[in-house]
């Protein structure tokens, strides 16, 4: 089911439901025949669970059905708090349900959007009327060509848009339209009831400790501080702030174990009723209570159906702990969620579980001891220590190289010291933070939970004083782009290795080995030399042949998109730009009389930036400049101006540039000119290759690679984000507003004048 829906969403056209069906129907006809043998069945099976996968992505995506903003804007928003949750600092991030927009009114408005407010204000409550001026975006495209797509996540989340206030928003008041449904009065009352524990627990523990112990009980991550969250990662101890097996498990358990003990002292009910039974419903119900809390994170989730799946078994005497509840819990999120299958956290989780569980088969199939056992309590003690620290120590190993693979593939980095840090930081997390976590829970109705959120706050401390300490030894390993079969192999290699039961687990075992080995010992694809953000303002290539030190255009790189890019392209170095000993360039041209009609909005306070025009002597004054800053330029860094920057680059003359009403300045100097700036000129007469902000806003962002030659001999490839049919997550790219619909993604090089 999860490889239908990858294939679902990687390929470039949507299969046909209808063909889909068909062949769901003919698997499933297959898989029942008589006499057919267990080989076809299977294989019967296999292809009708596929199909299966394929028609619930389907069935997803038009049930989402999110309407994502095209282009950015600044309006007057106003709609209805659906989620809040607090910075570090005082921000506070809002998720709203729009019901209206002002000075411009947007066309296609989005449904929901995520709004940060920077400015200090009184937080506006669940299911409040919040407004004020705005500037929504477009969720974002890859980074780069085949890196992480926000805008997909947005998709299925259901958020079209992203933005922040410019200012302090306003409350007015409840909604007096609110919607009476009961799902919507139980959203509404879940996520306030998730929001005053969250307040709750910081007002008693502030800081970066409250906000750890936020993430752990409610999954709120945002207060907490930069610096706590990356020694978090860098330690490899991020995990713990994710709902995932650990807490469910911990939870589950402590109420399980409790529960029972306390039964069992009771011999009326011990004698006459199956105590194990009533404290696996207990627990059943206790951690129905924690997902719901927990704001329904895909690892909670995961670790909740895992967990009911566990508990239910106990329910009906039989084996709590199997491969097959991990696969009906995966059923469960695939019929549910289907994109999840996409993203990091639903691979790392299941991963880990998987091998986890079957780690355990191993260990519990293991050949007694030679050695007696020691009957004295140091003896025992001395045992029961060791074998904490030894399940530990092969937890933190076999979770660590299960999720390895993903985290390279996803984030590019990997912790070297994460084993070392959980072994200190896990026995604080099971002994001390999660059942003094889970008795404040019980106890904060009735006032009494402060006690235990100081000594679950103190464990809390001791694990950050762990993170701060590791991550001081490094900052872990990083990892370029890795080839496409790397992920395929390593993960065809985890699935034989904990899914077999004979002696052919050795050869996941041997595949899993030779893929990473490999990975790790071939010579790593060259990237390409020119990359290019999805709005044109922030370009790079490299200045050397090692292809270690990037030239950029900005001197200080946006950090949202250099972050991605360091570690994908292996980044040692940075050349920052040169200022350009030049006259500045002719100031804009008087705004034009028209109104501008933009994609989404309508605005006559507006004037558009496309009718401008340099008159003549301004024009040739801007082409001098550009000439003369082309002279000054180098093949080691960008040479720039207000407005436009220059660099050699492959025997070509590269220029970036604000403006678009030096377009034909510019076209006339340059044989690569990059316009961060929407324009109707898709081409230079001149013979110039040209991207634009209006054709990066339907190809994403760019890798441009320009095999070696003279002049505009030389052969260009070009890379884009996106390129085929539009897919519903990426339709609103191409969305024209003229039309009210969305144009056919053409090739980015027939667009830019690439011959």
């Amino acid at each position: 089911m999860g490889l239908g829906a990858v294939i679902w969403f990687l390929a470039p056209a949507p299969p046909s439901s209808v063909l889909l069906s068909a062949l769901l129907a003919v698997c499933l006809c297959g898989a029942i025949v008589r006499r057919a043998s267990e080989l076809h069945r299977a294989m019967f099976l296999s292809l009708a669970l596929m199909a299966a996968g394929m028609l619930l992505a389907g069935w997803e995506t038009h049930r989402a059905g999110t309407t994502i903003l095209d282009q950015p804007v600044v309006t007057i928003a106003t709609g209805i708090v659906e989620r809040r949750e607090a910075g570090s600092g005082a921000e506070w991030r809002y998720v709203v349900r729009l019901t209206a927009t002002a000075e411009p009114t947007i066309r296609r408005r989005p449904e929901r959007v995520s709004l940060l407010a920077r400015s200090r204000h009184e937080p506006v409550a669940i299911g409040a009327v919040i407004t004020g001026r705005v500037r929504l975006s477009p969720p974002s495209g890859p980074a780069l060509p085949g890196m992480n797509d926000f805008a997909f996540q947005s998709y299925y989340a259901g958020i079209g848009a992203v933005g922040f206030f410019l200012g302090a928003p306003a409350s007015a008041g409840l909604d007096p339209e609110a919607r009476n449904g009961w799902l919507q009065r139980f959203d509404k009352a879940l996520f306030s009831f998730r929001d005053r524990i969250s307040s709750r627990i910081r007002d008693v523990l502030p800081g970066d400790t409250g906000a750890f112990a936020a993430s752990i009980i409610t999954g709120e991550r945002r207060s907490m501080s930069p610096e706590a969250t990356e020694a978090l990662r860098v330690s490899g101890l991020a995990h713990i702030t994710a709902i995932s097996g650990l807490n469910m498990a911990l939870a589950a358990g402590i109420f399980f174990v409790g529960l029972r003990a306390t039964l069992s002292l009771l011999p009326v009910i011990a004698q006459r009723v199956p105590i194990k039974k009533l404290a696996a419903g207990g627990a059943l119900v206790a951690t129905t209570g924690y997902v719901l809390v927990s704001g329904y994170q895909i690892s909670a989730l995961r670790a909740y159906l895992m967990t009911a799946i566990m508990l239910t078994a106990v329910l009906f005497d039989r084996p709590a702990i199997s491969l097959r509840n991990l696969a009906l819990a995966a059923i469960g999120m695939l019929v549910v969620q289907p994109s999840s299958v996409m993203g990091p956290s639903f691979q790392m989780s299941f991963a880990a579980t998987a091998a986890l569980i079957a780690g355990y088969a191993g260990w519990t199939a293991k050949p007694p001891p030679l050695l007696p056992r020691g009957r004295s309590l140091p003896a025992r003690f001395v045992a029961a220590a060791g074998r904490f620290a030894g399940g530990t120590l092969a937890t933190s190993l076999i979770g660590g190289m299960a999720t390895a693979i993903f985290s390279i593939s996803h984030f590019h980095r990997l912790s070297p010291h994460g084993l070392e840090a959980n072994l200190a930081a896990m026995p604080l997390i099971s002994v001390v933070v999660m059942p003094a976590g889970f008795v404040a829970m019980l106890l904060m109705p009735f006032g009494f939970d402060a006690p235990f959120l100081w000594v679950m706050g103190a464990g809390l401390d001791l694990v950050l004083v762990v993170a701060h300490a590791v991550a001081a030894w490094g900052d872990g390993y990083v990892f370029p782009r890795q080839p496409a079969w790397f992920i395929a192999g390593t993960v065809l290699g985890l699935l034989l290795l904990t899914l077999l039961r004979t002696r052919l687990r050795l050869v996941g075992a041997s595949l899993f080995v030779v893929t990473a080995a490999l990975a790790w010992l071939a010579p790593l694809e060259q990237p390409p030399s020119l990359f290019v953000s999805e709005d044109g303002r922030f370009v790079a290539f490299f200045v050397d042949a090692d292809r270690s030190i990037l030239a950029t255009n900005k001197k200080k790189p946006p950090a949202f998109l250099f972050d991605q890019w360091r570690p994908v392209l292996d980044v040692d170095a940075l050349a920052v730009p040169i200022e350009a000993d030049v006259p500045p360039l002719p100031e804009r041209a008087a705004w034009s009389p028209d109104t501008v009609q933009s994609g989404d909005v309508k605005d006559s306070s507006r004037q558009s930036p496309l009718r401008q025009e340099l008159s003549d002597t301004d024009q040739r004054e801007a082409a001098n400049i550009f000439k003369e800053l082309v002279r000054k330029a180098t093949p080691k860094a960008f040479t720039c101006l207000k407005g436009a920057c220059v660099a050699k680059f492959s025997n070509r003359t590269l220029m970036t540039l604000d403006r678009s009403d030096l377009l034909g300045a510019a076209c006339d100097t340059a044989d690569i000119v990059i316009l961060a700036s929407r324009s109707r000129v898709a081409q230079c007469r001149s013979g110039t290759i040209l991207f634009t902000e209006s054709t990066l806003r339907m190809s994403g962002a760019l890798e441009i690679e320009i095999a070696p030659g003279r002049g505009k001999k030389s052969s260009i490839q070009v890379r884009a984000a996106f390129d085929g049919l539009p897919r519903p997550w990426t339709a609103h790219r191409l969305y024209d507003w003229r039309t009210g619909k969305s144009a056919y993604n053409h090739d980015i090089t027939t667009m830019a004048g690439i011959k």
